[in-house]
């Protein structure tokens, strides 16, 4: 399926779209060509054009420039790419706990389209003073819910338990990959 048919029917019609991908294959490799990496690119361009175009306040200094933009995108897209394989491997190795069922394609498939609003709200990163509008990346949730019951026929009584542990998850690989990066990219912003 076309990418951009794939990113309206799961943002407007989740529940029907994921019958639709339950009818298909999906590999880590596969969906990481074909879907996670150019979704990945949209917050990546977003930040390039946030920090290096328009510019954002740090806490002790003004983030602005080439070096800040490609820096910044490079840690949004590592980030996004780090969340899907990561995600993908502990949402499939949980799956048992919550009464799923261990498949890694189908992890990876419920990973790479539910996250598809947290992408999309990335756009915000262009416009710094309006980067909160990245909550409704939230969504993404909701989309993890609806999908688990049919990729991963988690049983009714455990999907919000496995929608949270996983949503938790993902939230602190993020966090500590973002992390992880930042301190890099100051540290070797600090040495140059």
């Amino acid at each position: 399926m076309p990418l951009l048919a794939r990113v309206k029917n799961i943002l407007l019609s989740p529940i029907a779209e994921w019958r639709v991908i339950a009818g298909e294959k999906g590999t880590i490799r596969s969906l990481l060509g074909r879907y996670v990496i150019p979704m990945a690119l949209i917050p990546a361009a977003a930040s390039f054009i946030g920090y290096g175009l328009v510019g954002a306040n740090g806490i002790l200094f003004r983030m602005n420039g080439p070096y800040w933009g490609v820096s910044m995108a490079i840690n949004t897209f590592i980030t996004s790419l780090a969340v899907y394989l990561i995600g993908t491997w502990l949402v499939d190795k949980l799956a048992p706990a919550f009464g799923a069922v261990r498949d890694l394609g189908r992890s990876a498939q419920l990973v790479a389209y539910s996250y598809t609003p947290a992408w999309l709200a990335g756009i915000f990163y262009a416009l710094p003073g309006l980067q909160q509008g990245v909550v409704l990346g939230l969504y993404s949730v909701y989309l993890f819910y609806t999908g688990t019951a049919v990729l991963k026929t988690t049983p009714d009584d455990q999907r919000i338990a496995y929608t949270i542990v996983s949503a938790i998850l993902l939230i602190i690989i993020r966090f500590l990959v973002g992390l992880l990066l930042s301190d890099l990219i100051y540290s070797f912003a600090s040495a140059t």
